[in-house]
């Protein structure tokens, strides 16, 4: 385990509307503002997106299970901002329901906001962290200054 700790920076609610793409919105938004480290949530629903639902088998990299879903589900979800190769990456996870139907997993790709989507980010300030992608892991996690 490492950690880092920060202090409560900046808060933002935001507001994403009816077509709009609601990872690209928080991309920009923390490319416009300057957010490098920040925790976020949000409530709301969704047209259309893609999820990974989890690998296919117990191995490192993992194979992703992809569920693409093109119907408006309610979601919830808790996610991240950290810098990836200078650039804004969000990492959110979503409970995306309709009706009997819910699956949880990590939001990617194209999505399309349905009526509304509220959003509450939480900048963290005091901290140098970022991700970086390690090739035998298969993604990038999130390290700490201090530690590279």
């Amino acid at each position: 385990m490492e950690y880092s700790k920060g202090n409560i920076g900046r808060v933002f609610t935001v507001r994403i509307d009816t077509g709009e793409d609601l990872l690209k919105e928080l991309e920009g938004l923390a490319e416009k503002e300057s957010i490098g480290s920040a925790f976020f949530i949000l409530l709301g629903a969704v047209a259309k997106g893609n999820l990974v639902i989890g690998p296919k088998e117990n191995a490192i990299p993992p194979e992703p299970m992809w569920v693409n879903y093109t119907d408006p589900n309610e979601v919830i979800g808790v996610g991240n901002i950290f810098s990836e190769e200078g650039r804004p990456k969000i990492h959110l996870h979503t409970a995306a329901g309709r009706g009997d139907s819910v699956n949880v997993g990590c939001m990617r790709g194209e999505s399309e906001a349905f009526m509304v989507l509220e959003v509450f980010i939480l900048e963290i300030s005091g901290m140098d962290a970022n991700r970086v992608f390690d090739t035998a892991k298969g993604f990038a996690p999130i390290i700490f200054e201090a530690t590279k």
